[in-house]
Protein backbone atom coordinates (compact mmCIF):
# COMPACT_ATOMS: atom_id res chain seq x y z
CA UNK A 1 0.00 0.00 0.00
CA UNK A 2 1.40 3.98 -0.92
CA UNK A 3 2.24 6.58 1.36
CA UNK A 4 -0.86 8.21 -0.15
CA UNK A 5 -3.50 5.32 0.49
CA UNK A 6 -2.12 5.06 4.06
CA UNK A 7 -2.87 8.67 4.55
CA UNK A 8 -6.69 8.41 2.73
CA UNK A 9 -5.53 10.42 -0.16
CA UNK A 10 -5.37 9.49 -3.35
CA UNK A 11 -2.17 9.91 -5.52
CA UNK A 12 -2.63 12.65 -8.34
CA UNK A 13 -2.93 11.32 -11.80
CA UNK A 14 -0.32 12.28 -14.42
CA UNK A 15 -0.43 15.38 -16.05
CA UNK A 16 -1.19 15.15 -20.32
CA UNK A 17 2.34 15.99 -20.81
CA UNK A 18 3.81 13.60 -17.96
CA UNK A 19 6.04 10.65 -18.77
CA UNK A 20 4.11 8.36 -17.09
CA UNK A 21 0.48 9.35 -19.25
CA UNK A 22 2.54 8.03 -22.79
CA UNK A 23 3.34 4.79 -21.59
CA UNK A 24 2.06 2.68 -24.47
CA UNK A 25 -0.82 -0.18 -23.56
CA UNK A 26 -1.73 -3.15 -25.11
CA UNK A 27 -2.55 -2.51 -29.40
CA UNK A 28 -0.22 0.27 -29.82
CA UNK A 29 1.44 -0.20 -32.87
CA UNK A 30 5.23 0.76 -32.94
CA UNK A 31 5.10 1.83 -36.11
CA UNK A 32 3.21 5.36 -34.88
CA UNK A 33 6.61 6.86 -33.61
CA UNK A 34 9.11 7.49 -36.12
CA UNK A 35 6.15 9.74 -38.00
CA UNK A 36 5.46 11.63 -35.01
CA UNK A 37 9.53 12.12 -34.82
CA UNK A 38 9.79 13.37 -38.02
CA UNK A 39 6.54 16.09 -37.27
CA UNK A 40 9.45 17.51 -35.02
CA UNK A 41 12.71 17.34 -37.24
CA UNK A 42 11.06 18.07 -40.42
CA UNK A 43 9.95 21.91 -38.68
CA UNK A 44 13.21 22.75 -36.78
CA UNK A 45 14.98 21.45 -39.79
CA UNK A 46 13.95 24.23 -41.45
CA UNK A 47 17.02 25.59 -39.36
CA UNK A 48 19.21 24.56 -42.21
CA UNK A 49 17.14 26.61 -44.69
CA UNK A 50 17.00 30.13 -43.23
CA UNK A 51 19.93 31.34 -45.80
CA UNK A 52 16.46 31.55 -47.87
CA UNK A 53 15.81 34.58 -45.66
CA UNK A 54 19.35 36.74 -45.88
CA UNK A 55 18.70 38.45 -49.24
CA UNK A 56 15.41 39.67 -48.44
CA UNK A 57 15.96 40.96 -45.04
CA UNK A 58 19.17 42.59 -46.48
CA UNK A 59 16.99 45.12 -48.52
CA UNK A 60 13.81 44.91 -45.63
CA UNK A 61 13.85 48.81 -45.85
CA UNK A 62 15.29 49.45 -49.58
CA UNK A 63 12.67 46.71 -50.83
CA UNK A 64 14.48 46.46 -54.56
CA UNK A 65 18.02 47.26 -52.81
CA UNK A 66 19.79 47.62 -49.67
CA UNK A 67 19.76 50.81 -48.19
CA UNK A 68 23.29 50.94 -46.81
CA UNK A 69 24.46 51.96 -43.32
CA UNK A 70 26.83 55.17 -42.30
CA UNK A 71 30.40 53.74 -41.92
CA UNK A 72 30.41 54.59 -38.00
CA UNK A 73 27.76 51.59 -37.80
CA UNK A 74 28.97 48.47 -36.56
CA UNK A 75 27.58 45.16 -35.25
CA UNK A 76 26.33 46.46 -32.61
CA UNK A 77 24.46 49.55 -34.00
CA UNK A 78 22.90 47.16 -36.32
CA UNK A 79 21.17 45.29 -33.95
CA UNK A 80 18.97 48.67 -32.77
CA UNK A 81 19.33 50.44 -35.85
CA UNK A 82 16.10 50.96 -37.87
CA UNK A 83 17.50 53.51 -40.73
CA UNK A 84 19.23 51.21 -42.81
CA UNK A 85 19.42 47.48 -43.54
CA UNK A 86 21.38 44.56 -41.71
CA UNK A 87 24.08 42.90 -43.96
CA UNK A 88 24.40 39.50 -44.59
CA UNK A 89 26.96 38.53 -42.39
CA UNK A 90 25.13 40.10 -39.19
CA UNK A 91 21.70 38.32 -40.19
CA UNK A 92 24.30 35.42 -40.78
CA UNK A 93 24.79 34.91 -36.98
CA UNK A 94 21.70 33.87 -36.59
CA UNK A 95 23.14 30.18 -38.02
CA UNK A 96 25.65 30.29 -35.85
CA UNK A 97 23.25 30.60 -32.58
CA UNK A 98 21.65 27.37 -33.88
CA UNK A 99 23.78 25.30 -33.67
CA UNK A 100 25.50 26.80 -30.71
CA UNK A 101 22.20 26.58 -29.16
CA UNK A 102 21.32 23.46 -30.08
CA UNK A 103 24.34 21.77 -28.86
CA UNK A 104 24.36 23.67 -25.20
CA UNK A 105 20.59 23.04 -24.76
CA UNK A 106 20.57 19.46 -25.59
CA UNK A 107 23.98 18.94 -23.25
CA UNK A 108 21.79 21.16 -20.32
CA UNK A 109 18.36 19.81 -20.48
CA UNK A 110 19.21 15.96 -22.23
CA UNK A 111 18.58 14.71 -18.12
CA UNK A 112 15.29 16.49 -18.00
CA UNK A 113 14.18 14.98 -21.00
CA UNK A 114 14.98 11.44 -19.58
CA UNK A 115 13.02 12.04 -16.89
CA UNK A 116 10.02 13.98 -18.27
CA UNK A 117 9.69 12.39 -21.15
CA UNK A 118 9.84 12.96 -24.96
CA UNK A 119 6.44 14.66 -25.15
CA UNK A 120 7.10 17.34 -22.86
CA UNK A 121 10.58 17.96 -24.52
CA UNK A 122 8.85 18.10 -27.31
CA UNK A 123 5.96 20.33 -26.26
CA UNK A 124 8.68 22.91 -24.44
CA UNK A 125 10.60 22.83 -28.74
CA UNK A 126 7.60 23.32 -30.27
CA UNK A 127 7.00 26.58 -27.70
CA UNK A 128 10.47 27.89 -28.38
CA UNK A 129 11.37 27.17 -32.27
CA UNK A 130 7.62 29.00 -33.53
CA UNK A 131 7.63 31.29 -30.93
CA UNK A 132 10.95 31.91 -31.83
CA UNK A 133 9.38 32.65 -35.10
CA UNK A 134 7.06 35.06 -34.14
CA UNK A 135 9.39 36.86 -32.34
CA UNK A 136 11.56 37.22 -34.98
CA UNK A 137 8.32 38.24 -37.08
CA UNK A 138 8.02 41.27 -34.58
CA UNK A 139 11.81 42.20 -34.99
CA UNK A 140 11.59 42.25 -39.00
CA UNK A 141 8.21 44.13 -38.70
CA UNK A 142 10.25 46.57 -36.67
CA UNK A 143 13.10 46.52 -38.12
CA UNK A 144 15.14 45.36 -34.90
CA UNK A 145 17.60 43.08 -35.44
CA UNK A 146 18.14 42.08 -31.89
CA UNK A 147 14.82 40.48 -31.45
CA UNK A 148 15.74 38.21 -34.53
CA UNK A 149 18.84 37.21 -32.92
CA UNK A 150 17.14 36.44 -29.46
CA UNK A 151 13.56 34.62 -30.97
CA UNK A 152 15.15 32.55 -33.53
CA UNK A 153 18.60 32.81 -32.25
CA UNK A 154 18.46 31.79 -28.96
CA UNK A 155 15.14 31.01 -28.01
CA UNK A 156 14.58 29.35 -30.91
CA UNK A 157 17.97 27.17 -30.87
CA UNK A 158 16.91 25.81 -27.68
CA UNK A 159 14.31 24.54 -29.35
CA UNK A 160 16.36 23.05 -31.85
CA UNK A 161 18.14 21.38 -28.98
CA UNK A 162 15.27 20.03 -26.98
CA UNK A 163 13.21 18.78 -30.64
CA UNK A 164 16.15 17.17 -31.87
CA UNK A 165 17.00 15.00 -29.11
CA UNK A 166 13.34 14.46 -28.27
CA UNK A 167 13.18 11.14 -29.94
CA UNK A 168 16.05 9.73 -29.98
CA UNK A 169 16.09 7.57 -26.50
CA UNK A 170 12.08 6.83 -27.60
CA UNK A 171 13.43 5.28 -31.06
CA UNK A 172 16.37 3.53 -29.71
CA UNK A 173 14.12 1.62 -27.06
CA UNK A 174 10.69 1.14 -29.66
CA UNK A 175 13.21 -0.44 -32.19
CA UNK A 176 15.84 -2.46 -29.98
CA UNK A 177 16.16 -5.22 -33.29
CA UNK A 178 16.81 -1.52 -35.51
CA UNK A 179 18.37 0.87 -33.75
CA UNK A 180 20.41 2.67 -36.59
CA UNK A 181 17.08 2.14 -38.93
CA UNK A 182 14.64 3.94 -36.16
CA UNK A 183 17.33 7.22 -35.42
CA UNK A 184 17.78 7.27 -39.20
CA UNK A 185 14.26 7.90 -40.11
CA UNK A 186 13.60 10.67 -37.02
CA UNK A 187 17.15 12.16 -38.35
CA UNK A 188 16.37 12.02 -41.51
CA UNK A 189 13.63 14.82 -41.12
CA UNK A 190 16.10 17.38 -39.58
CA UNK A 191 18.04 17.18 -42.81
CA UNK A 192 14.79 17.22 -45.23
CA UNK A 193 13.39 20.27 -43.45
CA UNK A 194 15.06 22.75 -45.23
CA UNK A 195 14.53 20.75 -48.69
CA UNK A 196 10.53 21.29 -47.33
CA UNK A 197 10.83 24.40 -45.47
CA UNK A 198 12.91 26.72 -47.83
CA UNK A 199 10.53 26.39 -50.98
CA UNK A 200 7.48 26.83 -48.94
CA UNK A 201 9.14 30.01 -47.98
CA UNK A 202 10.19 31.32 -51.59
CA UNK A 203 6.05 30.72 -52.07
CA UNK A 204 5.05 32.47 -48.78
CA UNK A 205 7.33 35.07 -49.46
CA UNK A 206 6.34 35.93 -53.13
CA UNK A 207 2.75 35.99 -52.32
CA UNK A 208 2.76 38.18 -49.41
CA UNK A 209 5.48 40.83 -51.14
CA UNK A 210 4.39 44.21 -51.60
CA UNK A 211 5.60 47.59 -52.57
CA UNK A 212 6.12 48.33 -48.98
CA UNK A 213 7.24 44.99 -47.67
CA UNK A 214 9.39 42.14 -48.81
CA UNK A 215 6.83 39.20 -47.24
CA UNK A 216 9.42 38.05 -44.19
CA UNK A 217 7.62 38.44 -41.67
CA UNK A 218 4.30 37.46 -43.14
CA UNK A 219 6.20 34.41 -43.59
CA UNK A 220 7.59 33.79 -40.32
CA UNK A 221 4.30 33.98 -38.58
CA UNK A 222 2.18 31.93 -41.30
CA UNK A 223 5.13 29.04 -40.76
CA UNK A 224 5.28 29.40 -36.96
CA UNK A 225 1.31 28.43 -37.00
CA UNK A 226 1.83 25.53 -39.96
CA UNK A 227 4.99 24.55 -37.82
CA UNK A 228 2.72 24.30 -34.61
CA UNK A 229 0.64 22.41 -35.65
CA UNK A 230 2.49 20.07 -36.94
CA UNK A 231 4.95 19.85 -33.70
CA UNK A 232 2.23 18.98 -31.65
CA UNK A 233 1.04 16.47 -33.36
CA UNK A 234 3.96 14.67 -33.51
CA UNK A 235 4.04 15.43 -29.34
CA UNK A 236 0.79 14.29 -28.86
CA UNK A 237 1.93 10.73 -31.10
CA UNK A 238 4.76 9.60 -28.86
CA UNK A 239 4.45 6.96 -26.52
CA UNK A 240 7.35 5.27 -24.72
CA UNK A 241 7.18 1.62 -24.27
CA UNK A 242 7.09 -0.24 -20.33
CA UNK A 243 9.92 -1.59 -18.87
CA UNK A 244 10.60 -4.81 -20.07
CA UNK A 245 8.75 -4.44 -23.50
CA UNK A 246 10.53 -6.53 -26.54
CA UNK A 247 9.48 -6.81 -29.89
CA UNK A 248 7.11 -9.85 -30.19
CA UNK A 249 9.74 -12.93 -31.22
CA UNK A 250 12.53 -11.24 -30.90
CA UNK A 251 15.46 -11.70 -28.00
CA UNK A 252 18.76 -10.14 -27.64
CA UNK A 253 21.38 -12.41 -29.89
CA UNK A 254 22.92 -15.18 -28.08
CA UNK A 255 26.07 -14.55 -29.21
CA UNK A 256 26.20 -10.69 -27.85
CA UNK A 257 28.49 -8.62 -30.25
CA UNK A 258 31.76 -7.22 -27.86
CA UNK A 259 30.49 -4.06 -29.28
CA UNK A 260 27.22 -3.97 -28.19
CA UNK A 261 26.47 -3.84 -24.11
CA UNK A 262 23.61 -5.18 -22.35
CA UNK A 263 24.06 -3.29 -19.67
CA UNK A 264 23.71 0.65 -18.81
CA UNK A 265 25.80 3.32 -17.81
CA UNK A 266 24.83 6.56 -15.90
CA UNK A 267 24.51 9.55 -17.11
CA UNK A 268 26.13 11.21 -14.65
CA UNK A 269 29.76 8.80 -15.43
CA UNK A 270 29.24 8.63 -19.66
CA UNK A 271 31.63 11.57 -20.13
CA UNK A 272 34.06 9.97 -17.70
CA UNK A 273 34.72 7.24 -20.09
CA UNK A 274 37.29 7.79 -22.77
CA UNK A 275 34.74 6.03 -25.02
CA UNK A 276 32.72 9.29 -25.14
CA UNK A 277 35.21 11.53 -26.10
CA UNK A 278 36.74 9.36 -28.55
CA UNK A 279 32.92 9.66 -30.59
CA UNK A 280 32.66 12.94 -29.38
CA UNK A 281 36.16 13.71 -31.72
CA UNK A 282 34.57 11.06 -34.07
CA UNK A 283 31.11 13.32 -34.54
CA UNK A 284 32.88 16.63 -34.73
CA UNK A 285 35.40 15.79 -37.33
CA UNK A 286 32.86 14.16 -39.79
CA UNK A 287 30.82 17.02 -39.25
CA UNK A 288 33.44 19.77 -39.46
CA UNK A 289 34.58 18.36 -42.61
CA UNK A 290 31.14 17.94 -44.36
CA UNK A 291 29.47 21.55 -43.24
CA UNK A 292 32.48 23.52 -43.77
CA UNK A 293 32.14 22.12 -47.80
CA UNK A 294 27.80 22.77 -47.43
CA UNK A 295 28.05 26.40 -46.43
CA UNK A 296 30.71 26.86 -49.39
CA UNK A 297 29.34 24.48 -51.75
CA UNK A 298 27.43 27.07 -54.31
CA UNK A 299 30.37 29.81 -54.84
CA UNK A 300 33.09 26.05 -54.55
CA UNK A 301 31.09 25.45 -57.69
CA UNK A 302 31.32 28.50 -58.98
CA UNK A 303 34.59 29.57 -59.05
CA UNK A 304 36.08 25.87 -59.80
CA UNK A 305 33.83 25.51 -63.42
CA UNK A 306 33.04 28.64 -63.55
CA UNK A 307 32.13 29.34 -67.58
CA UNK A 308 31.87 25.22 -67.93
CA UNK A 309 28.89 25.26 -65.82
CA UNK A 310 27.16 27.10 -69.60
CA UNK A 311 28.87 25.94 -72.04
CA UNK A 312 31.81 28.20 -72.16
CA UNK A 313 34.98 26.50 -70.19
CA UNK A 314 37.38 28.63 -72.04
CA UNK A 315 35.81 31.59 -69.36
CA UNK A 316 37.63 31.92 -65.82
CA UNK A 317 35.16 33.17 -63.07
CA UNK A 318 36.53 36.63 -63.28
CA UNK A 319 35.78 37.15 -66.89
CA UNK A 320 32.50 36.01 -66.51
CA UNK A 321 29.81 39.12 -66.70
CA UNK A 322 26.98 39.64 -64.81
CA UNK A 323 24.57 37.52 -66.61
CA UNK A 324 26.87 34.82 -67.36
CA UNK A 325 27.33 34.90 -62.83
CA UNK A 326 23.50 35.05 -62.45
CA UNK A 327 23.08 31.78 -65.02
CA UNK A 328 25.87 29.99 -63.06
CA UNK A 329 24.51 30.90 -60.05
CA UNK A 330 21.06 28.90 -60.45
CA UNK A 331 23.13 26.12 -61.46
CA UNK A 332 24.95 26.08 -58.29
CA UNK A 333 21.92 26.55 -55.97
CA UNK A 334 20.70 23.47 -58.34
CA UNK A 335 23.85 21.72 -56.91
CA UNK A 336 23.71 22.52 -52.77
CA UNK A 337 20.33 21.22 -53.26
CA UNK A 338 21.78 18.10 -54.92
CA UNK A 339 24.28 17.46 -51.75
CA UNK A 340 21.19 18.45 -49.43
CA UNK A 341 18.69 15.10 -50.70
CA UNK A 342 21.86 13.38 -50.54
CA UNK A 343 22.40 14.55 -47.10
CA UNK A 344 18.54 13.38 -46.20
CA UNK A 345 19.02 10.22 -48.07
CA UNK A 346 21.92 9.51 -46.67
CA UNK A 347 20.43 9.61 -42.82
CA UNK A 348 18.53 6.43 -43.52
CA UNK A 349 20.40 4.63 -45.83
CA UNK A 350 23.59 4.40 -43.72
CA UNK A 351 22.24 4.08 -40.16
CA UNK A 352 19.73 1.86 -41.80
CA UNK A 353 23.20 -0.19 -43.13
CA UNK A 354 25.19 0.20 -39.73
CA UNK A 355 22.34 -2.51 -38.53
CA UNK A 356 24.19 -5.04 -40.45
CA UNK A 357 27.74 -3.48 -40.84
CA UNK A 358 28.17 -2.44 -37.17
CA UNK A 359 28.68 1.21 -36.05
CA UNK A 360 32.58 1.01 -35.88
CA UNK A 361 32.66 -0.27 -39.25
CA UNK A 362 30.54 1.95 -40.51
CA UNK A 363 32.51 5.25 -39.56
CA UNK A 364 35.76 3.35 -40.55
CA UNK A 365 33.91 3.48 -43.93
CA UNK A 366 32.94 7.07 -43.77
CA UNK A 367 36.42 8.28 -42.54
CA UNK A 368 37.97 5.51 -45.13
CA UNK A 369 36.08 6.90 -48.34
CA UNK A 370 35.69 10.15 -47.02
CA UNK A 371 39.85 10.74 -47.62
CA UNK A 372 39.58 9.39 -50.69
CA UNK A 373 36.87 11.19 -52.31
CA UNK A 374 38.71 14.22 -50.58
CA UNK A 375 41.58 13.27 -52.18
CA UNK A 376 40.41 13.14 -55.32
CA UNK A 377 38.02 15.92 -55.31
CA UNK A 378 41.00 18.16 -56.56
CA UNK A 379 41.68 15.97 -59.65
CA UNK A 380 38.18 15.49 -60.77
CA UNK A 381 38.05 19.91 -61.17
CA UNK A 382 40.95 19.82 -62.82
CA UNK A 383 40.67 17.26 -65.19
CA UNK A 384 36.83 19.69 -65.81
CA UNK A 385 34.47 16.66 -65.24
CA UNK A 386 31.72 17.78 -63.60
CA UNK A 387 30.06 14.69 -62.80
CA UNK A 388 32.45 12.96 -61.24
CA UNK A 389 32.93 16.42 -59.06
CA UNK A 390 29.01 16.33 -57.99
CA UNK A 391 29.40 12.67 -57.66
CA UNK A 392 32.44 12.99 -55.00
CA UNK A 393 30.61 15.48 -53.06
CA UNK A 394 27.11 13.99 -53.29
CA UNK A 395 28.84 10.98 -51.47
CA UNK A 396 30.59 12.93 -49.40
CA UNK A 397 26.99 14.60 -47.88
CA UNK A 398 25.47 11.53 -47.27
CA UNK A 399 28.30 10.29 -45.40
CA UNK A 400 27.65 13.47 -43.26
CA UNK A 401 24.36 13.01 -42.88
CA UNK A 402 25.07 9.81 -42.23
CA UNK A 403 27.33 10.51 -39.34
CA UNK A 404 24.50 12.48 -37.27
CA UNK A 405 21.84 9.34 -37.46
CA UNK A 406 24.32 6.54 -36.74
CA UNK A 407 25.68 8.57 -33.67
CA UNK A 408 22.70 7.87 -31.63
CA UNK A 409 22.90 4.09 -32.01
CA UNK A 410 26.66 4.00 -31.05
CA UNK A 411 25.78 5.66 -27.96
CA UNK A 412 23.49 2.91 -27.21
CA UNK A 413 25.73 -0.23 -28.26
CA UNK A 414 28.46 1.23 -26.21
CA UNK A 415 26.62 2.95 -23.13
CA UNK A 416 23.00 1.21 -23.08
CA UNK A 417 20.04 2.78 -23.33
CA UNK A 418 18.73 4.02 -20.23
CA UNK A 419 19.94 7.50 -20.67
CA UNK A 420 20.83 7.13 -24.44
CA UNK A 421 18.82 10.59 -25.06
CA UNK A 422 20.68 12.70 -22.51
CA UNK A 423 24.21 10.84 -23.04
CA UNK A 424 23.27 12.16 -27.06
CA UNK A 425 22.25 15.67 -26.01
CA UNK A 426 25.83 16.14 -24.38
CA UNK A 427 27.77 14.53 -27.33
CA UNK A 428 26.19 17.03 -29.43
CA UNK A 429 28.52 19.83 -28.23
CA UNK A 430 30.47 18.24 -30.86
CA UNK A 431 27.94 19.83 -33.14
CA UNK A 432 28.35 22.83 -31.69
CA UNK A 433 32.22 23.27 -32.15
CA UNK A 434 32.17 21.75 -35.36
CA UNK A 435 29.78 24.43 -36.83
CA UNK A 436 32.27 26.97 -36.14
CA UNK A 437 35.76 24.65 -36.77
CA UNK A 438 34.23 23.21 -40.35
CA UNK A 439 34.00 27.32 -41.38
CA UNK A 440 36.23 28.82 -40.50
CA UNK A 441 38.99 26.30 -41.88
CA UNK A 442 36.84 26.17 -45.04
CA UNK A 443 36.52 30.20 -45.58
CA UNK A 444 39.69 31.73 -43.87
CA UNK A 445 42.08 29.12 -46.07
CA UNK A 446 40.09 30.18 -49.01
CA UNK A 447 40.70 33.70 -48.53
CA UNK A 448 44.19 33.44 -47.76
CA UNK A 449 44.39 31.30 -50.95
CA UNK A 450 42.85 34.44 -52.79
CA UNK A 451 44.71 36.55 -51.03
CA UNK A 452 47.86 34.67 -52.21
CA UNK A 453 46.86 35.12 -55.62
CA UNK A 454 46.15 31.25 -56.07
CA UNK A 455 43.48 31.19 -59.49
CA UNK A 456 40.22 30.80 -58.25
CA UNK A 457 40.23 27.34 -59.75
CA UNK A 458 42.34 26.08 -57.64
CA UNK A 459 41.90 27.63 -54.23
CA UNK A 460 39.89 24.52 -52.64
CA UNK A 461 42.39 21.83 -53.48
CA UNK A 462 44.83 23.02 -50.10
CA UNK A 463 41.31 22.90 -48.37
CA UNK A 464 40.09 19.53 -49.57
CA UNK A 465 43.44 17.93 -48.59
CA UNK A 466 43.11 19.69 -44.96
CA UNK A 467 39.63 18.22 -44.57
CA UNK A 468 40.83 14.68 -45.82
CA UNK A 469 43.70 15.16 -43.02
CA UNK A 470 40.99 15.67 -40.67
CA UNK A 471 39.19 12.28 -41.87
CA UNK A 472 42.63 10.77 -41.01
CA UNK A 473 42.33 12.02 -36.89
CA UNK A 474 38.80 10.54 -36.97
CA UNK A 475 39.09 7.35 -38.82
CA UNK A 476 42.51 7.09 -35.84
CA UNK A 477 39.96 8.25 -32.91
CA UNK A 478 37.10 5.83 -34.47
CA UNK A 479 39.83 2.65 -34.37
CA UNK A 480 40.33 3.33 -30.54
CA UNK A 481 36.83 3.00 -29.36
CA UNK A 482 36.46 -0.15 -27.46
CA UNK A 483 33.98 -1.63 -25.07
CA UNK A 484 33.48 0.41 -21.91
CA UNK A 485 34.64 -1.11 -19.17
CA UNK A 486 32.20 -3.12 -16.82
CA UNK A 487 32.93 -1.18 -13.48
CA UNK A 488 31.04 2.10 -15.39
CA UNK A 489 27.76 0.49 -15.44
CA UNK A 490 25.09 0.31 -13.43
CA UNK A 491 24.06 -2.00 -10.93
CA UNK A 492 21.12 -4.59 -12.15
CA UNK A 493 18.73 -2.96 -8.79
CA UNK A 494 20.09 0.37 -9.72
CA UNK A 495 18.72 -0.14 -13.21
CA UNK A 496 14.98 -1.97 -11.84
CA UNK A 497 15.05 1.41 -9.43
CA UNK A 498 14.97 3.65 -12.27
CA UNK A 499 12.84 1.22 -14.16
CA UNK A 500 10.24 0.97 -11.24
CA UNK A 501 9.17 4.75 -11.54
CA UNK A 502 7.15 3.81 -14.49
CA UNK A 503 3.80 2.98 -14.21
CA UNK A 504 3.27 -0.65 -15.40
CA UNK A 505 6.77 -1.15 -13.89
CA UNK A 506 5.62 -4.63 -12.91
CA UNK A 507 6.36 -5.60 -16.69
CA UNK A 508 9.69 -5.13 -15.69
CA UNK A 509 10.13 -8.68 -14.04
CA UNK A 510 9.39 -10.43 -17.27
CA UNK A 511 10.24 -9.65 -20.83
CA UNK A 512 7.47 -9.64 -23.30
CA UNK A 513 5.68 -7.39 -26.16
CA UNK A 514 2.33 -7.08 -23.91
CA UNK A 515 0.34 -6.63 -27.15
CA UNK A 516 2.26 -3.80 -27.94
CA UNK A 517 4.37 -3.27 -30.96
CA UNK A 518 1.96 -5.18 -33.17
CA UNK A 519 0.37 -4.33 -36.45
CA UNK A 520 3.15 -3.06 -38.49
CA UNK A 521 1.88 -0.98 -41.24
CA UNK A 522 -1.71 -0.90 -40.69
CA UNK A 523 -4.23 1.67 -42.22
CA UNK A 524 -3.49 4.17 -38.99
CA UNK A 525 0.49 3.67 -39.68
CA UNK A 526 0.19 4.74 -42.97
CA UNK A 527 -2.24 7.72 -42.59
CA UNK A 528 0.64 8.72 -39.73
CA UNK A 529 3.39 8.29 -42.57
CA UNK A 530 1.20 9.77 -45.37
CA UNK A 531 1.33 13.15 -43.33
CA UNK A 532 4.76 13.65 -43.47
CA UNK A 533 5.37 11.13 -46.21
CA UNK A 534 3.57 13.79 -48.58
CA UNK A 535 5.97 16.62 -47.57
CA UNK A 536 8.59 14.76 -48.47
CA UNK A 537 8.05 13.75 -51.42
CA UNK A 538 7.09 17.16 -52.75
CA UNK A 539 10.20 18.18 -51.21
CA UNK A 540 11.89 15.89 -53.18
CA UNK A 541 10.23 16.57 -56.48
CA UNK A 542 11.43 20.27 -56.17
CA UNK A 543 15.02 19.48 -54.87
CA UNK A 544 15.24 17.12 -58.00
CA UNK A 545 13.71 19.62 -60.63
CA UNK A 546 15.69 22.16 -59.46
CA UNK A 547 19.00 19.98 -60.39
CA UNK A 548 18.26 18.94 -63.39
CA UNK A 549 20.11 22.60 -64.10
CA UNK A 550 23.44 20.54 -63.49
CA UNK A 551 23.50 18.30 -66.41
CA UNK A 552 21.97 20.39 -69.24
Amino acid sequence: MSIAQDLGQVAPSPGLLDRERIIATAGFNRWLVPPAALCIHLCIGMAYGFSVFWLPLSQAIGITKPVACAADVGLIGSLFTTSCDWKVADLGWMYTLFFVLLGSSAAIWGGWLERSGPRKAAFVSALCWCGGLLISAFGVYTHQLWLMWLGSGVIGGIGLGLGYISPVSTLVKWFPDRRGMATGMAIMGFGGGAMIGSPLADILMNYFKTPTSVGVWQTFVVMAVIYFAFMMAGAFGYRIPPAGWRPEGWTPPATQNAMITSGHVHLKDAHKTRQFWLIWAVLCLNVSAGIGVLGMASPMLQEIFAGSLIGKPEIGFAALDAEQKKQIATIAAAFVGLLSLFNIVGRFFWASLSDKLGRKLTYATFFGLGMLLYGLSPWAAHAGSLALFVAFFCIILSMYGGGFATVPAYLADMFGTQFVGAIHGRLLTAWSTAGIVGPVVVNYIREAQINAGVPRAQVYDRTMYILAGMLVLGFIANLLVRPVATKWFMKDAEVAALQAKSANASASLQYGSFGIGKGGLDGTALLAWAVVGIPIAWGVWITLSKSLALFR
